[in-house]
């Protein structure tokens, strides 16, 4: 199974110059917690529901005040269209991530998360599952583990 199979096409976006009041109404009408930014059409980083939430219960200002720019993620993995889940899989559990965006010739087509291959890639009746479920269980504790380690650091 490849990517473009089970990524969320066309996905919300923002840019780095945008607030954080503008990305929080974007995940809100798009019902996410991550959202791609694209500077000059190309990805620049990311950023989710969390670097927002901590940048502003530790910054003290209104979200208005506080660039995309300032507090997203710059150092992101991502995958293309045609790669195997598998791979993408591998990249999650690697760099213990929930999504990646999926770029086609450096442009921005679609996101992959977690949850889109655990509800689209479950084993049909009669099929072979494509993904095994040792893989999936392996993906889903390395992402955990991180949230596992910043906590027990704090």
């Amino acid at each position: 199974m490849r990517v473009e199979q089970i990524m969320s096409e066309m996905p919300y976006y923002c840019g780095p110059g945008d607030n954080l009041g503008t990305a929080t109404s974007l995940m809100w009408k798009g019902s996410c917690g991550f959202l791609p930014v694209i500077n000059d059409g190309r990805l620049a980083g990311v950023i989710t529901d969390r670097d927002i939430c901590i940048a502003l219960g530790t910054r003290g200002v209104p979200a208005g005040e506080v660039k995309v720019g300032e507090v997203m993620s710059k150092n992101v993995v991502s995958c293309a269209p045609e790669d195997d889940v598998c791979v993408a899989l591998r990249l999650m559990r690697e760099k213990e991530v929930h999504r990646l965006p999926v770029l086609q010739n450096g442009t921005l087509v679609g996101v992959v998360s977690i949850d889109d291959v655990l509800l689209r890639a479950a084993p049909r009746p009669g099929k072979e599952p494509e993904i095994t479920s040792a893989e999936m269980l392996q993906t889903v504790e390395a992402i955990d583990m991180q949230h596992v380690r910043r906590i027990s650091h704090n």
